[in-house]
């Protein structure tokens, strides 16, 4: 039977028929039955609820005049990401900030959770990382669709010559399919050689030591979480840019 961190037990044990619930609808059948929830789906939802909370506790405390702490962190996360969207995307570009910062703010403080003793980042899970890569397959092809036409789109794939769209068209296709493998495996093996390297120092030697690598893996989380939200940037720009441009 997998580890379960505390947070997945309590749910275990007091929501299990929740979630066999929604499995059985969905027609998904869990290996235990008894004990349906995982650390990543746990983790996911408390990572959810942490930002959720967030929201709340900042609403209330927006001053233009007087900003505090927290609103000045959010709003230079805001206008770091509206500069590289704008530069990335084009002019455009912020019309998409929302979704941009949901994507990163979840991938950052998924990977920053599993610092905290207790928890596990859960985009040390391949399925967190395919699902974020997915929401982002997903978007930018709606979004190209929506910009272009749907013609207009399908001859994105064939390139600038119609002589060589045959040839174009089914690399464009694999390129496009690979994009999902790409973002998963590249967030994914970055978050779980991270924590692994952390855990090993910290059993094997004195606190000092593995600080070192603690900063280490925060910075890795920083990292991961840009360039996934950069390279989302880059898919939607590429989908919704007319050929004029």
């Amino acid at each position: 039977m997998p580890h379960e961190i505390w947070i997945t037990a309590f749910f275990n044990d007091h929501f299990a028929g929740v979630a066999s619930a929604i499995l059985n609808a969905v027609g998904v059948h869990a290996e235990n039955a008894a004990r349906p929830w995982t650390n990543f789906v746990t983790m996911e939802i408390l990572v959810a609820l942490v930002l959720v909370v967030f929201t709340l506790i900042l609403r209330p405390q927006l001053s233009y005049d007087k900003p505090g702490k927290m609103q000045q962190t959010f709003e230079l996360i805001y206008e770091f990401l509206r500069e590289q969207a704008d530069e990335v995307v084009g002019h455009e570009g912020q019309k998409y900030v929302a979704f941009f910062g949901t994507l990163f703010l979840f991938i950052l403080f998924s990977n920053l959770i599993g610092v905290i003793p207790g928890f596990e980042s859960p985009t040390m899970f391949p399925a967190v990382p395919l699902g974020c890569a997915m929401a982002t397959f997903l978007v930018y092809h709606v979004l190209g669709f929506r910009a272009q036409g749907a013609w207009g789109y399908i001859k994105h794939f064939g390139g600038p010559n119609v002589f060589i769209a045959p040839l174009m068209f089914p690399i464009e296709i694999i390129s496009h399919l690979a994009r999902p493998l790409s973002l998963t495996v590249r967030l994914y093996a970055n978050m779980f050689a991270g924590e692994k390297v952390t855990l090993v120092f910290l059993s094997l030697v004195p606190v000092a030591i593995p600080s070192i690598f603690m900063g280490l893996h925060v910075f890795v989380s920083l990292l991961q979480a840009y360039i996934f939200t950069v390279l989302t940037m880059i898919y939607v720009g590429g989908a919704i840019a007319h050929e004029e441009h």
